[in-house]
């Protein structure tokens, strides 16, 4: 199972519409957008979980796709975090 980051959604994005759009590769088995506490809109980003070979197939096939007037930023999330809790880069 690899976690994707998905970034540069609209405010209208929800994680109906962002798991159709990933539908095309593969079942994503989880779906998380990160939204604003009182809004309830989309913040820009999340993050969908999807099998290796189908995680690779929608990066190569969305990443820099147009969704919503806005071109996304689809890429593995990093998980290796350096000494202080940063994340590399």
């Amino acid at each position: 199972m690899k976690k994707m980051y998905v970034g540069n959604l609209p405010a209208e994005a929800s994680e109906l519409t962002v798991s159709e759009l990933f539908s095309e590769f593969g079942k994503g088995r989880s779906i998380h957008l990160v939204t604003e506490v009182f809004s309830g809109k989309c913040r820009g980003f999340g993050f969908i979980e999807m099998e290796g070979h189908e995680a690779r197939a929608a990066i190569a096939g969305l990443d820099g796709k147009t969704f919503g007037g806005k071109p996304m930023r689809v890429r593995f999330e990093d998980t290796e975090r350096r000494p202080g809790g940063k994340r590399r880069r």
